[in-house]
């Protein structure tokens, strides 16, 4: 799918809430390593973790077991995930994005010091807010996780605008009022529903301006 940014034109933006993993951080080698070893261990087919990306782990695990088993299993890949954080990289325009758009806020799905924990391995700085599952009652594709950052920044949800690279993700923005920009980081972009798609954030300029953020495409 080719860029399409027409929707963003003419538009300004009070904040940009950011998705972490295949958005802004490459954490993909490690989730996928923790959650295979995790599988093994409990005994849960591939198949009962498809289509997991961007939902809570708490969710995910509580969806693949028993209720007696599920905070034995929720303790281990959190412990593994915190262990593991080998290859944790940031993706193309992330750092560029984030400091453009200062005072932004990170929405994840991980718990907070998970997320902490990637953040610092990507090299990047926290931004003003940082929205994890430990903050929040329900995750995407639950709008509560949105909500939760425009409220925290003192902003509309519907003056949002969400990067996101999962289809929980794109959802929850949507459900939250706010305008959508979906990335590649783990899905073909021609399978998210969005207001706008870009391959990464490296295709995309975030400007500044008096009346709020402006977003366009990088010249050249």
């Amino acid at each position: 799918m080719p860029i399409t940014l027409d929707a963003l034109a003419d538009r300004t933006f009070a904040a940009v809430l950011f998705d972490m993993d295949g958005t802004l951080v490459d954490s993909t080698p490690a989730v996928v390593r923790c959650w295979a070893r995790w599988a093994d261990e409990f005994r849960v087919p591939a198949s009962a973790l498809a289509n997991a990306h961007g939902r809570p782990a708490a969710e995910i695990v509580a969806d693949a077991l028993p209720a007696d088993q599920v905070p034995a299993a929720l303790a281990r890949i959190i412990a593994l995930e915190l262990a593991d954080t080998d290859g944790v990289v940031p993706l193309p325009g992330a750092l560029d994005a984030l400091r453009a758009t200062a005072p932004a806020a990170i929405v994840t799905s991980c718990t907070r010091d998970l997320a902490l924990a990637r953040i610092a391995a990507a090299g990047l700085a926290a931004p003003a807010v940082v929205v994890t599952a430990d903050d929040v009652r329900a995750g995407k594709p639950d709008p509560e996780p949105f909500l939760r950052a425009a409220d925290r920044l003192r902003v509309d949800p519907a003056r949002c605008l969400v990067v996101e690279d999962a289809p929980a993700g794109l959802t929850a923005g949507h459900a939250a009022g706010a305008t959508t920009l979906a990335v590649a980081g783990t899905h073909d972009l021609a399978a998210l529903v969005a207001d706008a798609h870009a391959p990464d954030l490296a295709h995309v300029r975030f400007l500044r301006s008096p009346t709020g953020i402006r977003v366009g495409h990088v010249a050249g």
